[in-house]
């Protein structure tokens, strides 16, 4: 009888710190995206320096079979001529395009990558 009360005492909280973590992402994001919107787009000499990309696993069940489902994000890291560099989450076909050393024209609005044409390698 304790388990069951303390189990039906736990689940809100629960629920609500899993709601909580879901609004919290989402209001982050909609800010990224407000202050993104604000800035103005650069376009600036980059080269690439280097790329990677990072894949998640997901296993669910729906109606009695296991579904797999992988996700992999790609992302590209440039340098500027005053040596800074930019990490941009790509898409997979951007991610094909580029390899490292590739020099060219970056343009960017805040956090989000626009494109990158490129002039050659070193």
């Amino acid at each position: 009888m304790f388990m069951f009360d303390f189990m039906s005492a736990i689940f809100p909280v629960f629920f609500v710190l899993i709601l909580a973590f879901i609004s919290i992402s989402i209001i982050k994001g909609i800010g990224e995206w407000i202050n993104n919107n604000k800035q103005p787009v650069l376009i600036v000499d980059a080269c690439v320096v280097s790329k990677r990309s990072h894949t998640s696993h997901h296993i669910h069940n729906h109606n009695n079979g296991m579904h797999h489902h992988n996700q992999t994000t790609y992302y590209a890291t440039f340098e500027v001529e005053s040596g800074d560099r930019m990490e941009f989450r790509i898409s997979g076909k951007e991610y094909g395009l580029l390899a490292e050393k590739d020099k060219g024209r970056l343009t960017f609005q805040g956090t989000r990558y626009l494109s990158f044409e490129r002039n050659g390698r070193e």
